[in-house]
């Protein structure tokens, strides 16, 4: 049985949400229905060829296929194809795109010792 796969039209993208991240730097889970809800993110499939316009102006689309991106809890629209739910959305109702950060301004690498962690990335030092 053939696969099929969603083409999106203009500006749109197709996006396979990710499950939730319910543990927090910190180390606390965050429960199930608790009052906090989790990011909204998820792995970019497919983006549509942009709008006639953009070309002309000499813009692309700012996503590419296998980007992590955020998106707001009523971005687009959810469809099922093949009993997989994905959002199919405006590139324009995206937040952004999760980055791998290379150097962090506060620690810039260093040595960190045991048990510390920086407070802007998150890094902590090799255990004792």
């Amino acid at each position: 049985m053939s696969r099929r796969q969603l083409r999106p039209l203009f500006d749109r993208v197709v996006i396979k949400e990710l499950e939730p991240d319910r543990f927090r730097r910190s180390g606390l889970v965050v429960p199930p229905g608790s009052n906090e809800p989790p990011p909204q993110h998820g792995i970019v499939l497919a983006v549509g060829p942009g709008i006639d316009w953009w070309a002309k102006a000499g813009l692309e689309m700012p996503v590419r296929p296998g980007d992590h991106v955020v998106f707001p809890a009523a971005a687009g629209a959810w469809v099922e194809v093949d009993e997989e739910r994905l959002l199919v959305c405006g590139v324009a109702e995206l937040l952004g795109v999760l980055e791998q950060s290379r150097d962090c301004p506060q620690c810039s690498g260093s040595e960190m010792a045991p048990g510390e962690s920086c407070p802007d990335c998150g890094r902590s030092g090799a255990p004792a």
